[in-house]
């Protein structure tokens, strides 16, 4: 249980540090409260862990040529296209503006995630 609790609290950083170093990742309203914004970065941290539990495997099995031959390099598209569809689940709560956009926000979120799991994770 803490574990989840410890990925969701990551997402959550990593998304917000998607959300503040990109002016075209948006989260929420302009305006909302602090605390509104809080609640909704979790949710959208949920919905992010969510599609990547379920449909990354998939998509990961089904491009495994790809994979393969770019020496793993096509895991970034596939982190940008799972912030994507997080963005269309999402609706107007989270948006990220275009391809290259979720690319870097996917880079972004995968270094940062992967930091505040090493900081936190003390096993």
């Amino acid at each position: 249980m803490t574990s989840i609790l410890f990925r969701l609290i990551a997402n959550a950083v990593a998304l917000a540090a998607a959300v503040w170093l990109l002016d075209d990742i948006t989260l929420g309203t302009e305006g909302a409260g602090t605390s509104s914004q809080a609640v909704t970065l979790l949710i959208v941290a949920l919905i992010f862990g969510v599609v990547n539990l379920i449909v990354k495997p998939i998509v990961k099995l089904f491009s495994l040529p790809l994979l393969i031959l770019t020496l793993g390099l096509f895991a970034l598209v596939i982190n940008a296209l799972m912030l994507m569809l997080t963005s269309w689940i999402a609706g107007d709560a989270f948006q990220v503006d275009g391809f290259w956009t979720a690319l870097l926000g996917g880079l972004i979120v995968a270094i940062v995630s992967w930091a505040v799991e090493m900081v936190v994770d003390r096993d």
